[in-house]
């Protein structure tokens, strides 16, 4: 058991032999460097826990190696961790402890089973697991929880922001072989889910006491709502590419430059048919302001022609009622009926029917044919709002009429309400230019017909 002065001199003059061999330092006890036979060399503490002495089993623990941890830093580090062993902490165990405790991998697959899908809904559930699969599990599932930092959520965070391409995950179906990913938005989101993952398993006992949060204090990045309304001409346009698109057909997009498109039908053969529930699909989200799955998953059993509404058992906010205008009960009519789903899919009338899965085919086609490029499908339920605000509907009718569950969701149409009161001033304002001399037209606001003033 040698006893040396532990310097950088002293250390580099030491040659490996047959056996380990610990070179303990003359200052502080317990202090020192294990030298192995090929050569390693680490840094290692010896204490003796509770109240010490030869009673107490003796521990060690690694400090690092010589190569990346100088002396006098592997020094101090034994003195801090001595004066934490006085004050009653095990540092070998909880190394121990943490080498046994879950992976991140772990504790997400005990979230998503025990609290997301039992206590969330199906999309929420599908959306917390995506982020995780794709990419939050790839960069720190192996990593051990309670080992996780803010430097690395942080790091995580400003990773996905940086929109990479990526291979498809094994399994996957209808997408391209490399896909764009990643994103601030989706980076918040992933996020929100490493917060609420570690605040559960916290809470549940599955981390140590006190631990903390490795996602708090890590801010986000700005978002800002976007607020796309289709214009009249623009809705016009819309409706001449959905009757095409059921009709006639809408023309393919192809790059005559491709080897391929030589061998492909002529030109006025080169057209896309789209089935009338797919289109109606479509319609309905405009004339109803619905959300997108409130209308694929739709059975007709939630349809109540008498009292013209649509009766959802289950929404983003719960069971609702949305009531329908003449045009949607009228096309809801004339929908023929193939299977549960009033939106017919694949397996309509089949025993294991399902839903269709979405519209995005068609909607990019038609915002093609209808030179809207870049509009989602949920700006139709923000321009469905936009028309009942610029009619005079109040917010609160709206707020109603879509099914929101706070006031402040539906206040982002507000500017557009205003535009009946903005009438009405011009009105006044004419009346009162007129009276003033300014030359303004006047307006007849009391039914009565006003002339021109000079």
């Amino acid at each position: 058991m040698p006893v040396i002065k532990i310097a950088r001199r002293s250390i580099a003059a030491i040659e490996p032999l047959e056996k380990p061999v610990t070179y303990y330092d003359d200052a502080l006890k317990g202090f020192g460097l294990l030298v192995r036979p090929s050569g390693s060399r680490s840094w290692i503490l010896e204490y003796r826990t509770g109240a010490g002495g030869r009673g107490a089993a003796k521990k060690r623990v690694v400090l690092g190696s010589p190569q990346t941890v100088t002396p006098e830093q592997a020094r101090d580090m034994a003195k801090d961790m001595l004066a934490k062993v006085r004050l009653g902490a095990d540092p070998a165990a909880e190394r121990a402890e943490a080498r046994a405790a879950d992976t991140v991998a772990e504790i997400a697959a005990e979230w998503l089973s025990r609290h997301v899908e039992p206590k969330r809904k199906e999309a929420t559930a599908k959306l917390y697991r995506g982020v995780l699969i794709t990419h939050i599990l790839p960069a720190i599932g192996s990593r051990k929880a309670v080992t996780l930092t803010r430097s690395d959520v942080a790091k995580l965070h400003g990773a996905i922001a940086r929109k990479e391409k990526s291979s498809k995950r094994p399994g996957a179906k209808r997408t391209a072989a490399h896909k764009t990913r990643g994103g601030p938005i989706i980076a918040n989101r992933a996020l929100a889910v490493i917060k609420a993952m570690f605040s559960w398993a916290t809470d549940l006992g599955l981390l140590p006491v006190g631990s903390t949060n490795p996602a708090s204090g890590v801010e986000g990045f700005k978002e800002k709502g976007r607020e796309r309304f289709l214009s009249s001409e623009e809705m016009q346009r819309l409706g001449a590419a959905l009757t095409l698109a059921e009709t006639q057909g809408l023309p393919w997009q192809v790059n005559e430059n491709k080897p391929g498109a030589k061998y492909l039908p002529a030109p006025e053969k080169r057209r896309a048919h789209f089935d009338l529930h797919s289109v109606a699909a479509i319609r309905l989200l405009l004339l109803t302001g619905a959300r997108v799955r409130e209308i694929l998953d739709l059975e007709w059993q939630h349809v109540d022609f008498q009292r013209g509404m649509l009766r959802l058992t289950d929404s983003k906010t719960g069971a609702k009622v949305i009531v329908l205008g003449g045009a949607a009960l009228a096309l809801l009519d004339g929908l023929p009926r193939v299977g549960r789903y009033v939106i017919a899919s694949t397996s309509a009338g089949t025993k294991g029917e399902k839903p269709r899965a979405d519209v995005n085919r068609l909607w990019r086609a038609v915002c093609r044919e209808a030179g809207i490029e870049g509009t989602r499908l949920h700006d139709l339920r923000h321009s469905n709002a936009a028309v009942g605000a610029g009619v005079g509907l109040s917010l609160h009718q709206i707020g109603a009429l879509l099914g929101h569950s706070q006031t402040a969701t539906t206040k982002r149409y507000a500017h557009l309400a205003a535009d009946p009161q903005r009438r009405a001033a011009d009105l006044i304002g004419s009346e009162v230019a007129a009276a003033l001399g300014l030359g303004a037209n006047v307006v007849p606001i009391d039914g009565v017909k006003r002339e021109k003033t000079a």
